[in-house]
């Protein structure tokens, strides 16, 4: 079994030397058939949202069951007496000034992912990391309080469903209009998709950056 195995990977490197790939047509960009087909200047947007939808619908589920996983498999254990933060004032200044600029990061790319590089997932990303700033230099129970308050658990299970919602109604065949090109009202339904993706992801991480530093200590 073992000389089928060699036989198998010398035919294969065999054949990449002597075959030679087909040259791809110059004459035709593919990132300009996705903006034409999105409606978007942000190619990788269109291809999320649009080209590979079906994917993304995925993608979503899969980080939703992933924050459920932590919840349940820490659910069972004893919360940490012991929660480590940062103390001292510079760091806290420091972390909270990267804290603004994150968020403020996260705000352009769920407002504007659709016509400049960037996208949901990214704007997501930036307020994750926004939250996590302000959760080691901030009490555990102030941070779980405004959590509760502003029933964030609430508005991210809400923001998948939408956007499940959505997707397939997009993956139908039924579209709002892509309007200019370039401008902020434009893609269709691509901009909510991009900013209910956002919300999601930041939620998600606020949720998971809960749960370690409750069970954990720490982040």
């Amino acid at each position: 079994m073992k000389w089928l195995y060699i036989a198998a990977g010398i035919a294969l490197y065999i054949k990449a030397l002597l075959i030679p790939n087909p040259s791809p047509d110059l004459a035709f960009s593919i990132v300009d058939a996705v903006v034409k087909d999105s409606g978007v200047p942000n190619a990788v947007a269109g291809i999320i949202f649009r080209n590979r939808l079906y994917d993304t619908i995925f993608e979503v589920v899969v980080f939703t069951i992933a924050i459920l996983g932590a919840k349940f498999l820490l659910a069972n254990e004893r919360p940490s007496c012991a929660i480590y933060q940062f103390q001292d004032r510079p760091s806290i200044v420091l972390a909270r000034l990267g804290a603004t600029i994150a968020a403020l990061v996260a705000i352009e790319l769920a407002i504007r992912g659709h016509l400049s590089p960037g996208g949901g997932f990214a704007a997501g990303v930036a307020g994750g990391t926004a939250i996590g700033l302000v959760a080691i230099t901030s009490p555990q129970n102030w941070m779980q309080a405004i959590y509760d308050r502003y029933k964030a658990a609430t508005w991210e299970k809400v923001s998948v469903l939408v956007f499940i919602v959505l997707s397939v109604i997009t993956l139908a065949g039924y579209e709002l209009p892509y309007g200019e090109l370039g401008t902020l009202v434009s893609g269709g339904i691509l901009p909510v998709l991009n900013f209910l993706v956002a919300v999601k992801v930041a939620l998600g991480s606020w949720a998971v950056i809960l749960i370690f530093i409750r069970y954990r200590g720490l982040l």
